[in-house]
C-alpha cells in the first residue's frame, strides 16, 4: 500500500491565500495531494523528486499522512513504544477528518452561481489534476485572475491543452465545467 497524504489546515490556507510564498514546484505538489493520491501516483505525475518534496511539505506543516496508509519509509524504523497503548493515544491528538471533495457542478448556471474565487480555485484544481506539474505556469496565470473575464480566455487554453494530453472528451468536460 502506497502512503497518502492529505493537506494539513496549513497546507489549506497555503493554497488558498499563498501566505507562505512556497516556490511554485512545492506549490504545485501541494495542490495534488489531495487524501486520495498514494505516493506512488504523486510520483507518477511529479516525476523526480517526489519524495524530497513530499518530505518538505511534510516538514513544514503542509501535509500529513492520512491514517491508515502505511508509511513509505518510516515504518520499518518507527520504535514500538514501552507505555501502554491508552497513555500513548492520550497524547496523541485526534488527526482532523479530511474534507469532503465540493461537488463537480453541471451546468453553467451552476457554475454561475458559484463564488468567483471558489470557480477558480477549482478551475485549478481539476487542471492540475488533470495535467499535472507541465500545468504549472497556466495555473499561475489562472491563480492570478482577478474576475470571471479574466479566466474565461485561460479556461480556453486549458481546455486546449488537455485535450492535447487528455482527449477531447476531458477537453469539453472541462469547458462545460468552467467555461460559459
Amino acid at each position: 500500500m502506497s502512503t497518502v497524504y492529505r493537506k494539513t489546515s496549513k497546507g489549506v490556507a497555503e493554497v488558498e491565500t499563498r501566505s507562505h510564498r512556497l516556490p511554485p514546484r512545492m506549490r504545485s505538489v501541494l495542490i495534488m495531494v489531495d487524501g486520495r493520491r498514494g505516493r506512488n501516483d504523486l510520483a507518477q505525475m511529479l516525476g523526480a523528486q517526489t519524495d524530497e518534496s513530499l518530505q518538505s511539505l511534510q516538514d513544514q506543516g503542509f501535509i500529513e499522512v492520512l491514517p491508515g496508509s502505511a508509511p513509505a519509509s518510516t515504518s520499518a524504523s518507527v520504535p514500538v513504544p514501552a507505555t501502554p497503548v491508552a497513555t500513548t493515544a492520550a497524547a496523541t491528538p485526534a488527526p482532523a477528518p479530511a474534507p469532503a471533495p465540493a461537488p463537480a457542478p453541471a451546468t453553467a448556471s451552476a457554475v454561475a452561481a458559484m463564488p468567483f474565487a471558489q470557480l477558480r480555485r477549482e478551475a485549478v484544481r481539476a487542471l492540475t489534476d488533470l495535467i499535472g506539474p507541465s500545468a504549472e505556469g497556466l495555473a499561475i496565470r489562472m491563480e492570478r485572475a482577478r474576475d470571471i473575464a479574466e479566466l474565461r480566455p485561460l479556461v480556453a487554453v486549458a481546455q486546449g491543452m488537455i485535450a492535447n494530453m487528455r482527449g477531447r472528451q476531458r477537453a469539453d468536460d472541462y469547458g462545460m465545467r468552467f467555461g460559459s
